[in-house]
């Protein structure tokens, strides 16, 4: 019940390219976004294309779904796959929310840097509500350091205020591109910097911001 082939417009590529995927490619790339951002100490490039073909792609299943002949095995099948896809989706989602209220301001601070044609870190309706939620914030310590702090102690900022994403935090990753010379930091004084290869289908525990870019590119996957 997943007949249709799906088009993504290639952001790496010229304008105007497109990158067609079968419904199957569609939610494996669905489930690589999902882990990734999963466990990815930070908030990740926003997948908006994607997710709205996944929800297109949903709602085809479920109209053949109704149209199933009643006492049809597969209907089961059709619907635990549909209640699968629906997981990662949430899922992904809130672990999206999670990290933009945990880290508000800078991913904020990282939007309004991003240089001209880097990949956005927010939808459009992420941005809406990392701004209310950062107003919000705002005017909730204002109110409060008005009452109990003295006036050279009432001004606030966010960014020193609020913790960054612990980019040096490990994570466990699988190499989808073969890497050579990844250069990796020492984890103690008594240690140098050193440089490995990564073979295609390897598992590496590693430092997250020394594979960062990696993951951005595609060229590993966060498990």
């Amino acid at each position: 019940m997943m007949e249709n082939d799906l088009a993504l417009s290639d952001q790496g590529s010229d304008a105007g390219s497109e990158e067609v995927l079968t419904p199957a490619e569609l939610i494996n790339k669905l489930e690589e976004a999902w882990l990734n951002e999963k466990f990815a100490p930070e908030l990740l490039e926003s997948k908006s294309e994607i997710i709205e073909c996944v929800m297109e792609q949903l709602n085809h299943m479920e109209q053949n779904l109704q149209r199933a002949r009643a006492g049809d095995l597969k209907i089961s099948f059709h619907h635990m796959e549909i209640e699968r896809i629906r997981y990662m989706l949430s899922s992904y989602l809130r672990s999206r929310l999670i990290k933009i209220e945990k880290f508000f301001p800078h991913v904020l601070e990282k939007e309004k840097t991003r240089g001209e044609g880097e990949p956005p870190c927010l939808s459009p309706e992420e941005f809406a509500f990392a701004k209310e939620y950062t107003a919000n914030t705002e005017t909730l310590l204002k109110s409060v350091a008005l009452r109990h702090m003295p006036p050279n102690l009432q001004a606030v900022d966010l960014v020193k205020l609020v913790p960054k994403p612990n980019l040096d935090s490990f994570v466990f990753l699988k190499v989808k591109e073969h890497q050579e010379n990844i250069l990796v930091e020492p984890e103690s004084d008594e240690q140098s910097e050193y440089a490995i290869d990564m073979e295609v289908g390897s598992q590496h525990l590693i430092r997250y911001r020394t594979i960062a870019p990696l993951v951005a590119s595609g060229a590993v996957n966060l498990i």
